[in-house]
């Protein structure tokens, strides 16, 4: 293929991709990068294959998300409260503000402790602190267009976590064995950084934010969209992309931490920034920059996608103004609920909970949370009343019923070891 014929192929894909991309590369938010790093350096190379099985799921649930967000123009709380009873609009609203209320407050710490760590003359806190008010401001000054292009451009500091690996020697035998033969351990811990895998990969806030930058995204086009089967593949393409980007950065972070920490004797990562200090000995100054770097590039993308979320659910729910395509004095409630949610999480960071447990304990609430928001998506997706004739087919269904049936499984395995505890 010629040059030029690439380079206009490349940029014609490039700008296809929208909130799919967003939405799987926010997924790997330093929540999500502390818990693979964790499942490494505890397991090794025996958790790679959750990367393989929970691509198709977290596909398939994101999809019906966006086709939800396509079909109503409205975000998942928004087609909620249109077609559903109130008591399930509230359920869903209480089971996700503090999973992503603690989110945002552990992305914040990881941020902070990591900004002490390259540069160790500046305390963390100030870090985190400064992190946020950079964070609020993007989040009210920025228009909407501009907000989502930045976003996506954010999206490429995730390719660091695909060149660590190569900076240090790999047995490819066993990396192969790990994602093919997948080893499940019955106790408390594994169980723990299964849910917590599970929770970080198909977190309830993507879910939001898939449907509701959909139905933005089309309500800022100049033409009224009319649904067809090239749209529907579009989308689905842009939805598979991001979360197959969000799935081999995963991949590469357990397999980072799998074989530098595991291999070298470190299995318990107390701070974020010890997973970050321990590769510098054993895999190079270089693998030590970027895994530090990466984790401040991932939560300036992540932690806007949680707080609008957040703001979108609790907006939609009450059916008041809102929207990043909105200035301040045109939606204030949404942007309140966007500053005191990252005013809450800044203050998670001072009430005694190290970073790294805030993050685990994020995804493992996910996890937990998670089934209750899939079997209500399912539920949206198969009716009629709301989708006409984009139902969904029978295997989105198989993928979604999967995925209900792995989360909760899941999710009662680890609350079952808790009371055995």
């Amino acid at each position: 293929m010629p040059k030029k014929k690439l380079f206009f192929t490349i940029r014609s894909f490039w700008k296809k991709l929208g909130p799919g991309l967003i939405t799987g590369a926010s997924d790997d938010d330093p929540s999500g990068i502390a818990t693979y790093s964790q499942a490494g350096a505890q397991y090794g190379l025996s958790t790679l294959w959750t990367a393989l099985i929970t691509f198709p799921l977290m596909a398939a649930i994101q999809e019906m998300c966006a086709r939800i967000g396509l079909v109503t123009s409205k975000g998942l709380t928004g087609t909620l409260r249109d077609h559903y009873s109130r008591p399930i609009l509230y359920l869903m609203v209480l089971f996700s503000f503090p999973a992503i209320v603690m989110n945002i407050g552990a992305n914040i710490a990881g941020m902070g402790a990591v900004g002490n760590l390259l540069v160790p003359t500046i305390p963390a806190a100030f870090f985190s602190i400064g992190f946020t008010a950079l964070l609020f401001i993007l989040i009210i000054y920025l228009p909407y267009r501009k907000f989502a292009s930045i976003l996506k451009y954010l999206c490429i500091v995730l390719l660091v976590y695909l060149i660590v690996p190569f900076l240090y020697k790999q047995d490819w035998l066993a990396i192969l064995k790990g994602t093919l033969i997948p080893k499940i351990a019955f106790d408390k811990k594994y169980i723990s950084i299964l849910v917590g895998i599970l929770g970080t990969t198909l977190s309830p806030y993507l879910f939001f934010w898939q449907a509701t930058m959909v139905a933005e995204d089309n309500i800022h086009k100049r033409k009224k969209i009319i649904i067809d089967k090239k749209i529907l593949d579009d989308i689905k393409q842009d939805v598979d992309f991001g979360m197959l980007f969000s799935n081999i950065v995963m991949f590469f972070v357990i397999l980072t931490s799998g074989t530098v920490l595991f291999n070298s004797g470190i299995h318990n990562i107390e701070t974020v920034e010890q997973a970050a200090l321990a590769l510098r000995p054993l895999a190079g100054d270089a693998a030590y920059l970027l895994f530090a770097l990466g984790v401040i590039g991932t939560g300036l993308l992540a932690i806007p996608v949680l707080c609008g979320s957040l703001s979108y659910i609790i907006t939609e729910s009450f059916g008041w103004k809102g929207g990043l395509d909105k200035k301040f004095h045109q939606a204030k409630a949404f942007y309140v609920v966007a500053g005191i949610s990252l005013v809450l999480g800044l203050l998670i960071n001072y009430v005694g909970i190290s970073p790294i447990k805030a993050l685990l304990w994020s995804a493992i609430l996910y996890g937990l949370t998670a089934p209750v928001l899939i079997a209500i998506i399912l539920h949206i997706a198969n009716n009629k009343v709301v989708m006409g004739e984009f139902t969904n087919n029978k295997f989105s269904n198989f993928m979604g019923f999967t995925a209900l049936i792995l989360m909760s499984i899941a999710a009662l395995a680890l609350i079952y070891l808790q009371v055995l505890d």
